[in-house]
């Protein structure tokens, strides 16, 4: 769907609208002006809303997908496949670590082909990682196999990176607090959800039936991507941001941000796709089987998934910065608390220390993806005060901060590679996850040093955003 070209400065003319023939093949939107109230009012929120939509939808499969392994160790009991916990852990940290490696191919993906059209791609390919695990998912496969088709569900994590690339493109300034929150948490939310898919699975059907997960999901997936071909856009201005990545690499509040979002998604993922095999092997004798394990898995990654829109309205009632330091905080408060109850052996704190890490994971998702548009924001504004031209300004602003949120979605990935790595060194090498909060509790530490030092310091450049 497209709307016609800019007009010249020169002649007025009234609010664009989306219903005219295409310039190029597909649906791309030329003109396109979100800080514009009238325009966004009468035009741009309509269509914003519906990409949105379908932008949330083809994350959440992808989620799902990606997280698909942290349900499935659930259906290999070590006597039947041969699997110890180590081996387990290793099957989780594979997609965790390609989805995090894709992300920012995925982003430029965005700027190359467009939003919708990247959409249709990356819905598609989930098709790869799903029938091949329905293929070879049985007693007797060997391990190497299982190992490269659970690593192939790591494409699911790159669908994330892209869907906020795009949506950052549709919205104003003043919404993409609310709008990445909720693109995100939606997304998120397809951990939870397909663990409550396998623990249905595991009620009714038994261990013995993993597939019948993936028969639900093959048509969720190809629903995702007629979707996004039959009602998504293309943005014109979401293009050529190669150079913009460029640059961002060589912005420091590039790795400042996604050295912070290694502490809050990092630890979402992270946590997501290790809780269940924590909780069997730190407390074998009250989950001595799967499903036991499955009743809680899912509740942690549900409530930090819902709650990452409201991490994005914090942050743009209160600031980023502000909310996000005060998170570290709480998240070192949370795996004190599981610390704790690992060394007393109580499982109902236990699960309340991780519930909270999840909670403030979420919350800290939100208000670290609202800080990304904020600082160039405030850079921009720095630069139009001295004398550079606003739309110059603004263009660069939202290239940067697009680039800013593919890169650092992808490093902040990668933290829930070293969450699982911790975990299975910890359980390796004394028997429980307490060398592992340990480190989780100096990092949170560490991250909210950071956020004061370099955004809430009174003489800090970048103060309040």
């Amino acid at each position: 769907m497209a709307a016609p070209t800019r007009p010249s400065d020169a002649v007025p003319a009234p609010p664009p609208t989306v219903t005219d023939a295409p310039p190029r093949g597909g649906r791309w939107i030329d003109d396109w002006r979100p800080e514009d109230v009238q325009f966004w009012e009468s035009t741009g929120k309509g269509v914003a809303r519906r990409n949105l939509f379908f932008s949330v939808f083809s994350e959440h499969v992808g989620f799902s997908i990606w997280s698909l392994w942290s349900v499935l160790v659930l259906f290999l009991p070590e006597p039947v496949f041969g699997i110890d916990p180590a081996g387990k852990f290793l099957l989780t940290t594979l997609p965790t670590a390609l989805g995090a490696f894709v992300r920012l191919p995925y982003t430029f993906a965005v700027a190359k082909f467009g939003g919708r059209n990247w959409t249709i791609v990356s819905a598609a390919l989930l098709l790869v990682p799903t029938i091949a695990t329905a293929i070879v998912l049985e007693p007797g496969v060997d391990y190497a196999t299982l190992l490269v088709v659970s690593c192939l569900a790591g494409v699911g994590g790159g669908n994330f990176a892209s869907s906020m690339a795009n949506i950052n493109a549709f919205y104003p300034d003043r919404l993409k607090g609310w709008a990445l929150g909720l693109n995100a948490g939606g997304g998120n939310l397809g951990v939870p959800v397909i663990q409550l898919v396998g623990l249905l699975v595991l009620a009714t059907a038994g261990a013995a039936h993993p597939r019948i997960i993936l028969w639900i999901y093959i048509p969720l997936i190809v629903v995702a991507a007629v979707g996004a071909s039959l009602l998504m856009d293309n943005l014109t201005s979401a293009r050529n941001q190669p150079r913009a990545m460029r640059q961002a690499m060589r912005e420091p509040h590039t790795w400042v941000m996604s050295f912070l979002y290694i502490g809050t998604f990092g630890s979402f993922i992270g946590f997501g796709f290790a809780f269940g095999q924590v909780l069997q092997n730190q407390f074998a004798v009250d989950f001595d089987t799967p499903l036991k394990a499955a009743y809680l898995t899912w509740l942690g990654p549900l409530l930090g998934s819902l709650i990452r829109p409201l991490g994005g309205s914090l942050a743009d009632r209160f600031g980023g910065a502000r909310i996000t330091f005060w998170n570290f905080v709480a998240m070192a408060v949370g795996a004190s608390v599981v610390l704790t109850a690992s060394q007393v052996e109580s499982l109902p704190l236990f699960v309340v220390g991780f519930v909270l890490l999840f909670v403030f994971s979420g919350i800290g998702n939100g208000s670290t993806y609202k800080m990304i548009p904020a600082i160039f924001r405030t850079q921009a504004q720095l630069a139009v005060a001295r004398g550079e031209d606003t739309v110059a300004a603004d263009r660069r602003a939202l290239r940067m901060s697009g680039a800013l949120i593919g890169i650092a979605g992808a490093v902040g990935a990668f933290g829930g590679v070293l969450v699982n790595l911790a975990f299975r060194q910890s359980f390796l090498s004394t028997g429980s996850g307490d060398g592992a909060y340990i480190a989780f509790i100096a990092f949170y530490a560490v991250c909210f040093v950071v956020t004061w030092v370099v955004y809430l310091r009174r003489d800090a450049p970048m103060a309040g955003v």
